[in-house]
């Protein structure tokens, strides 16, 4: 006969400790699951933080409608406070094409007195002067109720001819026109205010004047660039490296 155990029988008590013991592995079992579950969740949140973009994009909107136009500047990109970056500043230059062999980019000088962007340019052109060394920033500018754009800066080195391109309403690349401004950099020993007026911004495409492109919308500015030319449709010619110092860029009236 089955002996009994404070009234279990030798049976019960083997059944109730295999129900016990897959109870200790079923317990295991949901931990190990859990735990894959939690460690998944995890990974992915490492993997979100890891891909997220860095955004450069630069939004400003100059008024809502109605308000009277600003009185003051506003900043579109100032390279003199600590959270300054250049890393939406990309390459735009001649080796685009064939051959193209120019070189420019835009760095962060950081020293004890200052901070500052420095815009270097290295033009390999063409004998008919066709090249360009530059960078471009995409941007969310309105600009429309501002009637200029200033630049702090100075230029160094021996050329001092370069312009400043516009584009409008999300138009990338060589396939439209771009709206230009070209200037003689400020030199001496403390960087100048030059102003821009935003009416004076022409269409070009590949250095050519386009007399039946439509006017730049400044309530709609989606790029920015500086560049050093070549001077293909110009009276001069330039070559070599060149500089510029910027400490920053607004619009204002």
């Amino acid at each position: 006969m089955p002996v009994s155990v404070r009234g279990l029988s030798c049976d019960s008590v083997a059944t109730f400790s295999k129900l016990d013991n897959m109870n200790k592995l079923s317990n295991r079992l949901f931990l190990n699951i859990a735990g894959i579950f939690v460690g998944t969740l995890a990974t992915f949140q490492t993997v979100s933080c890891v891909v997220e973009p860095t955004d450069h994009m630069h939004h400003v909107v100059a008024r809502v409608a109605g308000q009277e136009a600003p009185s003051s500047d506003v900043s579109l990109f100032d390279f003199t406070t600590p959270g300054a970056d250049v890393g939406g500043w990309i390459e735009s230059s001649d080796t685009v094409r064939v051959p193209g062999k120019s070189k420019a980019l835009m760095v962060l000088q950081k020293a004890r007195l200052f901070q500052r962007a420095v815009f270097f340019a290295l033009l390999n052109p063409q004998p008919n002067g066709a090249g360009f060394a530059g960078i471009r920033h995409p941007t969310d500018f309105d600009l429309s109720q501002f009637s200029k754009i200033n630049i702090k800066m100075r230029g160094q080195g021996q050329h001092k001819n370069f312009k400043i391109t516009l584009k409008h309403h999300g138009e990338i690349g060589d396939s439209s026109v771009s709206y230009e401004q070209f200037f003689e950099a400020p030199t001496g020993e403390e960087l100048q205010v030059l102003s821009l007026p935003l009416i004076q911004f022409e269409p070009y495409w590949r250095g050519m004047r386009q007399n039946d492109s439509q006017p730049l919308d400044t309530a709609s500015i989606t790029s920015m660039g500086i560049q050093f030319y070549g001077g293909v449709y110009e009276e001069g010619k330039q070559s070599g490296p060149a500089t510029l110092e910027i400490d920053w860029i607004k619009a204002s009236n």
